[in-house]
């Protein structure tokens, strides 16, 4: 993936809409809903970012939604053997890690990850 970059305003916006998917995830912790809004957002503007270094944030954002929602299905399928609740945590913990790793990252206007060529 070569990096395209976009007009300043265009990057801006792109910016502040990752950002607010960030904001988003972040107060999903409290209100599971905004997870929903964030993925919604992504899956809709995630053509306006590609080959970018904001496409970076929004694959980022994807897989933390579905590797979340995957471990949390997980967690709640093994309440039943009492070890459900540890993995929630830890999914828990994980999710809020990418989270400010990525809210960090797009501050700064770094990539997640270094683009493929």
């Amino acid at each position: 993936m070569s990096e395209t970059a976009l007009p300043e305003v265009d990057e801006k916006k792109l910016r502040d809409l990752a950002l607010l998917v960030y904001v988003l995830q972040a107060i999903g912790f409290l209100v599971g809903l905004t997870w929903v809004v964030a993925v919604v957002i992504n899956y809709l503007k995630i053509d306006d970012v590609r080959n970018t270094w904001l496409e970076t944030h929004f694959n980022w954002q994807l897989r933390t939604f579905w590797i979340g929602l995957a471990g949390m299905v997980l967690a709640w399928a093994l309440t039943i053997v009492k070890i459900g609740v540890l993995i929630g945590l830890a999914v828990t913990v994980w999710a809020i890690y990418r989270v400010a790793k990525g809210w960090l990252a797009l501050v700064d206007r770094k990539p997640m990850y270094p683009a493929l060529v």
